[in-house]
């Protein structure tokens, strides 16, 4: 199992500086990526529950949250080997072909180290405060997913939404035919997508026991699709939470100390995960706006530094 590491993006100790010391400790060490995620922002009155965390207002670890692009262009030229990913970008909150301009320039910039994780999205108010309908959004994300590959790959295309008239949008990706592309989501239809456009599936915060299911289910859509499974990735996000005493036994995984966070991730890796990027943001001691950008990240190098890569 590959493992990857999340940049700050959340709350205070989302810093220029904390985002280059990670990146750059993380490339030392040995870790295969960086990541970072969206939030567009961060209603008073949310018309959804944050899923993860359902009540009346989102979490504040969620209250302040950079763009997603920005920050890896930024460690893209900190950095010469690690990988860079989104998890994930919301598709329909773009313009397709704009975000295909923008990400085949970050991966020149990046001598071809992007990953590029996109999803539905779930918020009412987000879509709202793009001017983009919140019905048929499904429709809606397979017409761009299919206007991003046209984009990279000099096709033309008209479906329902997009019209890509022929030409070229240059520069093109040095990936080809094109960045890998990890479709995220938590119902089926994310798994039928991630096989028909994707290098793999990202499922987000997956709890340790439903691992083997959703890879079962990736693995029959893959063979109902033509695939070879194993051309297919798993990709979880690890919502991690670090405390200073160890934790009781049985409670919720990557919470408690750095070598009890450490076995947790074998357990992922022994329940069929193919890449595991852990993710500090969640912690209410690190992604908030009271949080200390120097302590979280002194959290974050300790976890970098004990967890085996």
């Amino acid at each position: 199992m590959e493992l990857g590491f999340a940049l700050p993006y959340a709350g205070r100790w989302a810093t220029p500086e904390n985002q280059a010391a990670v990146a750059r400790r993380a490339e030392e060490l040995g870790w295969s990526r960086v990541w970072t995620s969206q939030r567009l922002l961060y209603p008073d009155s949310p018309r959804d529950s944050f899923p993860a965390a359902p009540g009346p207002a989102w979490p504040p670890t969620i209250r302040s949250v950079v763009d997603p692009i920005a920050p890896l262009a930024y460690v893209a030229a900190l950095t010469s080997r690690i990988r860079l990913g989104t998890c994930s970008l919301m598709l329909p909150l773009f313009s397709p072909v704009l975000l295909a301009k923008q990400l085949a320039t970050l991966d020149v910039l990046s001598g071809g180290r992007l990953d590029v994780g996109v999803s539905l999205g779930w918020s009412q108010d987000e879509y709202a405060a793009v001017g983009t309908p919140f019905v048929r959004r499904g429709a809606r994300f397979d017409a761009y997913l299919e206007a991003l590959v046209a984009a990279w790959t000099g096709e033309a295309l008209e479906n329902e939404f997009v019209t890509l008239p022929p030409g070229e949008v240059l520069p093109g990706p040095v990936q080809r035919p094109h960045p890998p592309l990890f479709v995220g989501g938590y119902t089926e239809n994310a798994l039928r997508r991630a096989v028909r456009f994707g290098r793999g599936h990202l499922a987000g915060s997956l709890p340790l026991d439903r691992v083997p299911e959703v890879r079962a289910r990736l693995s029959e859509f893959a063979l109902a699709g033509g695939r070879d499974p194993s051309d297919l990735a798993l990709v979880c996000r690890g919502v991690t939470v670090v405390t200073a005493a160890p934790v009781a036994p049985g409670g919720k995984p990557l919470t408690g100390t750095v070598e009890q966070i450490a076995a947790d991730v074998e357990r992922y890796a022994a329940a069929g995960v193919d890449h595991l990027f852990l993710d500090l943001n969640f912690d209410p001691a690190v992604g908030t706006l009271d949080s200390d950008p120097a302590a979280s990240l002194d959290t974050a190098l300790a976890v970098l530094e004990g967890v085996a890569v």
